[in-house]
């Protein structure tokens, strides 16, 4: 039905993204329904109505399309199907009917910027010069001596170009060699592309994460990288062992015509109220593009920012510094903020932290101006599993073991139940990736009987933050820090609230802005006001409060 005839979904709130929390889903891992070892789409049905139990607004699923699998599922093979492994397209009917019957909206990843080798797509690109779809993937010929075109090279190592003998070209894949880029100065090309989004918002989605958003077109001319100082080398998004850092990617992504492609996105998605949240794959200009691509009203509402997911732990002036260069670069933009996913080791491990540092994070991720978005088992407070290397799934970590074990750590199967078979994941007798038995000691069903648990500290947060409309889509007074401490005021329709974080294990003091402020969020932990007005907060405390009327 078109959204021109009274499509039920049309009754969507327009802003419903806006400071909305967002729980990923990795299929994979999730939830296996038919004892093969691997989660699936009927999986995810059946664990809908826990997701709807923590208080978020929506899922974002990872990729389920077909595919090889040579990148579990971001190598797609067919934009419109869903892979065997995962069900049917009946089986993601359910999801939607099943999530949005809970009151939760579906995202689902659409990977535009590149396809598998084996998508018919580019079985024809490769076969002739002269075929219909020749131009849909980034062909070039070699230098006179035969070397690629240019110096670009790929995150998964090596370089971005691949020789193929049917053309006798080279293709251009930014992943693996099996993930062909698809041509986005090829109008074709885009139309197909829009066509894939409409598909699945007919379907019922509310709307997309976008992967790699910032990869979609590159240098026309194909012009070589400059090299990026060593001194800026530690600031990037791939391991230290990749020679991907040497590079700054000037032309091999980030390119202006992007917007141009966006805005036709958007275009499509409006009249379903949907929203997209764009993966930025860059680690010097990432605010900077957030800000161009959310610019407005006709680019995308957000973006996933990748500041808080780096391996230090983030330290008062480290969030005022993030937040600042934000109000710089994208003074009207939003940020969509996140701590774990599946491509990064878990933040548990990552910054190695106590209990109470992580609950005291979780606090201010959802107080932060922003979208939120929360990694499955994150909020079990699960480590990063240890995966022995010939378990190992990862092409990533395979390639660069040991130095860089890749991504399977953050990727094993969600843990259900402490007594049943691979933790209630999957009654295989060896499911895709090993079950740590660490993370069986920390299962959903432990936690739900344990009032202590951090899984209900997510609970409690996050209805915290749906309670407190300042703190979903207010305004922020600027983010600030003092030592330990970072502050800032959230305000929305003359609400102010006014929140502190003592982010460290020793006590620190702190004077708040003049006002007459009343303590809140008892549930989290937050410190009341000493009777001189000063504020003490002890090893990992908040401090929220809102102004008295």
């Amino acid at each position: 039905m078109s959204p021109e005839l009274g499509d039920a979904r049309l009754v969507k709130q327009k802003d419903w993204w806006k400071g909305a929390v967002i729980y990923q889903i990795y299929p994979r891992s999730y939830q296996d329904s038919d004892a093969d070892g691997v989660g699936d789409l009927a999986g995810i049905v059946q664990r809908l109505p826990y997701i709807a139990s923590l208080g978020v607004d929506a899922v974002w699923i990872s990729p389920f399309f077909t595919s090889p699998m040579k990148d579990f599922g971001y190598d797609v093979s067919d934009y419109c199907d869903v892979d065997p492994m995962f069900g049917n397209l009946a089986d993601f009917d359910a999801v939607i009917s099943t999530a949005h019957r809970l009151g939760l909206k579906v995202m689902i990843d659409l990977v535009l910027s590149h396809t598998s080798d084996a998508h018919p797509w580019f079985q024809e690109s490769r076969a002739s010069r002269d075929n219909p779809k020749a131009n849909w993937y980034v062909w070039s010929d070699p230098k006179e001596d035969g070397t690629p075109p240019n110096n670009w090279l790929s995150i998964f190592g090596g370089s971005a170009w691949q020789w193929s003998g049917e053309r006798e070209q080279y293709f251009l894949h930014n992943f693996l060699t099996s993930q062909p880029d698809l041509n986005f100065w090829e109008p074709q090309v885009q139309e197909a592309l829009l066509d894939v989004a409409r598909f699945w918002l007919h379907r019922g989605v509310d709307g997309f994460r976008l992967d790699t958003i910032n990869f979609y077109m590159h240098d026309k001319e194909l012009r070589d990288n400059p090299a990026l100082p060593k001194a800026q080398r530690n600031n990037t998004i791939a391991p230290s062992v990749n020679p991907y850092n040497h590079q700054e990617h000037l032309y091999s992504k980030n390119q202006p015509e992007n917007l141009d492609f966006l805005r036709k996105l958007r275009a499509v998605m409006d009249p379903f109220h949907a929203a997209a949240v764009g993966e930025v794959g860059d680690a010097q200009r990432g605010l900077e593009i957030l800000g161009e691509y959310t610019a407005g009203d006709d680019l995308m509402q957000m973006c996933y920012a990748f500041e808080f997911l780096a391996s230090t732990p983030p330290t008062a002036s480290y969030v005022a510094e993030v937040m600042t260069r934000l109000d710089e670069y994208a003074p009207d933009g939003w940020a969509c903020w996140a701590f774990s996913n599946h491509d990064v080791t878990r933040h548990a491990t990552r910054w190695d932290m106590p209990l109470a540092a992580l609950k005291l994070m979780t606090t201010l991720m959802m107080c932060l101006r922003g979208t939120a978005c929360i990694y499955q088992g994150e909020e079990l407070g699960l480590h990063e599993a240890e995966v022995a290397f010939e378990d190992l799934q990862d092409p990533y970590g395979i390639e660069f073991w040991p130095e860089f074990k890749g991504r399977d750590g953050c990727r094993t199967p969600m843990v259900w139940e402490h007594h049943g078979l691979n933790g209630g994941f999957s009654g295989a007798g060896r499911p895709w990736l090993p079950i740590s038995h660490e993370h069986v000691n920390r299962a959903v069903d432990v936690q739900e009987d344990d009032p202590h648990a951090i899984i209900h500290h997510y609970r409690r947060a996050i209805a915290f933050r749906q309670n407190n409309p300042a703190l979903a889509s207010g305004g922020h007074d600027g983010v600030k820090a003092e030592g330990d401490i970072v502050y800032f005021t959230r305000h929305l329709d003359g609400r102010r609230i006014f929140c502190a974080f003592n982010l460290s294990d020793t006590p620190s003091e702190f004077c708040p802005p003049e006002g007459t402020w009343q303590a809140i969020g008892h549930e989290l932990g937050s410190a009341e006001l000493s009777a001189d007005g000063n504020l003490h907060l002890g090893p990992w405390q908040p401090f929220i409060a809102a102004t008295v009327a």
